[in-house]
C-alpha cells in the first residue's frame, strides 16, 4: 500500500482529492471543520518537504450546475485557518483558468480548486474530464474516504493517468488500516455492535462480518424485529415484518458459526415517540400494546458491559435507542462509556457509520475510542466486503 511517507514532494506538485463536503449555515459559514482538519496533516507533510498541494473537492449535490451557495470560495477562509497558510482558490477544476493557477503555482504554496461536481462529468466517471484533472499535478494524493465508494472522475479514473505516482493521504491510509483491524488482522475477542433502526440496512454487513466476529451485539430498533421473530411481544416498536425470517437465519447461521449473538433483554419503552412520553422498564419480549422501546434497559446493559470489556477488537456501527432525545439517550452513553473502558485497557475500538459517529461526537467519547471513521457510506461498503474503487485505483499498478 504505497501512502504519502513514500514520496518526497520536492519541487512537486501534488492534486490531492480531499472531502471538503463540509456543512454551512445560512451564512455560508463552516460548522463544522472536522473534514478540513482531518486532511491537513497530508497537506502539510507535501508543504513541508518542498511541494505544493492542489487541493479538488466536491460540496453538496450541484447537479453539473455552478452554484454561488456551493461554492468552495465560501470554505477558503475556514481552509486557511485550519491549514496555516493563505490558501489560492481558482474559479474552475479544469481548463485554462485552472491550469494558469497551477503554474504560477510556487513550493510551499495551495491552491483550492472550484467544485468538483460543478462539472456534470465528474459523477458520471469521465474519461476526459479525469485527464483534464490529471494534467494539474506530478503525484496524485487520494485522502478522501468519504467518496472512495464512488467511482468517479477525480475519485478514481484521474487515478490512471499517474501509474507510478500515486498514493493515499495520511487519512485514508489510516481508515483502510482501522478496517483491516476489524475484518482481517484484529485482536480477539473481536465484538461487532450493531444498531440502527432497520435490519435491512444492516444485513449485508452481519453476514459478511458473522466470519470475523466472536461476539454480536444487535441494538437500537433492529432489536424488535429479532425479538417478534422468536415469539416475543414488542407493542407499538419499530419492527419489519417481513424480515423476521431473515432474522431468525441470522441467528441460526451465527450459532453454526460458533458466534455468540447479544440481543436486549429489556428496554426502555415509551407510550409515545416523544421525549415527554411515560416511560418504564419492560422484558423486551413483552412490550405492551400502545408502548415501544426506545432504549436498552439496565440488565441489558450489564450484559453488554461484561461483553464489550472483555473484547480486544471492537467495531460501534449504530446507536442501540434514540438517543437524539435525551430519555432515550442512556443506553448509548452507556455503551460509549463501555467502549472507552476497554479502550483505555487496550482494546482497539473502531466507531464508524452516520448516527453512531454523531453520538461519539455529542456525547464526547472522540477522544477515548481508537478510530473514528469519517466516511458512512464508504465505511458501510468496506464492512459489507465491497470492493471500494478509490481504493482499488490507487492500488493498481
Amino acid at each position: 500500500m504505497r501512502t504519502i511517507n513514500d514520496f518526497n514532494f520536492k519541487n512537486k506538485k501534488a492534486l490531492i482529492r480531499v472531502d471538503f463536503n463540509v456543512p454551512l449555515d445560512a451564512d455560508l459559514k463552516v460548522t463544522d471543520n472536522n473534514r478540513i482538519v482531518a486532511a491537513k496533516p497530508t497537506i502539510l507533510k507535501i508543504l513541508e518537504d518542498g511541494g505544493s498541494a492542489i487541493l479538488m473537492s466536491h460540496l453538496g449535490r450541484p447537479n453539473g450546475q455552478a452554484s454561488p451557495e456551493l461554492s468552495l470560495k465560501n470554505i477558503l477562509k475556514e481552509v486557511t485557518q485550519v491549514i496555516g497558510v493563505d490558501v489560492k482558490f481558482v474559479e474552475d477544476c479544469v481548463g485554462p483558468v485552472a491550469e494558469k493557477a497551477v503554474a504560477d503555482l510556487k513550493s510551499g504554496e495551495v491552491l483550492l480548486l472550484e467544485n468538483l461536481r460543478f462539472h456534470s462529468e465528474e459523477e458520471q466517471g469521465d474519461e476526459e474530464f479525469a485527464e483534464k484533472l490529471s494534467r494539474l499535478g506530478d503525484i496524485y494524493v487520494n485522502d478522501a474516504f468519504g467518496t472512495a465508494h464512488r467511482a468517479h472522475a477525480s475519485t478514481t479514473i484521474v487515478a490512471k493517468f499517474f501509474p507510478k505516482q500515486k498514493c493515499f493521504g495520511f487519512l485514508l491510509a489510516k481508515e483502510i488500516e482501522a478496517i483491516e483491524k476489524v475484518m482481517r488482522t484484529g485482536e480477539k475477542p473481536i465484538t461487532a455492535i450493531l444498531g440502527g433502526a432497520k435490519v435491512s440496512s444492516k444485513i449485508t454487513i452481519i453476514e459478511n462480518i458473522l466470519d470475523k466476529v466472536d461476539h454480536l451485539i444487535i441494538g437500537g430498533g433492529m432489536t424488535y424485529t429479532f425479538v417478534k421473530a422468536q415469539g416475543g411481544k414488542v407493542g407499538d416498536s419499530i419492527c419489519e415484518d417481513d424480515k423476521m425470517e431473515l432474522a431468525l437465519e441470522i441467528l441460526a447461521e451465527a450459532k453454526k458459526k460458533g458466534v455468540e449473538v447479544h440481543i436486549p433483554v429489556d428496554v426502555l419503552a415509551a407510550d409515545d415517540f416523544s421525549k415527554d412520553a411515560n416511560t418504564k422498564v419492560v422484558n423486551s419480549d413483552e412490550i405492551p400494546d400502545g408502548w415501544q422501546g426506545l432504549d436498552a434497559g439496565p440488565q441489558t446493559l450489564e450484559n453488554f458491559k461484561k461483553v464489550i470489556l472483555d473484547s480486544k477488537t471492537i467495531l460501534w456501527n449504530g446507536p442501540v435507542g434514540v438517543f437524539e432525545m435525551e430519555p432515550f439517550a442512556k443506553g448509548t452513553i452507556a455503551v460509549g462509556n463501555f467502549i472507552a473502558e476497554a479502550t483505555k485497557n487496550g482494546a482497539f475500538s473502531l466507531v464508524g457509520g452516520g448516527d453512531s459517529v454523531s453520538a461519539v461526537k455529542q456525547f464526547g467519547f472522540e477522544e477515548k475510542v481508537s478510530y473514528v471513521s469519517t466516511g458512512g457510506g464508504a465505511m458501510l461498503e468496506s464492512l459489507e466486503g465491497k470492493d471500494l474503487p478509490g481504493i482499488a485505483a490507487i492500488l493498481e499498478e
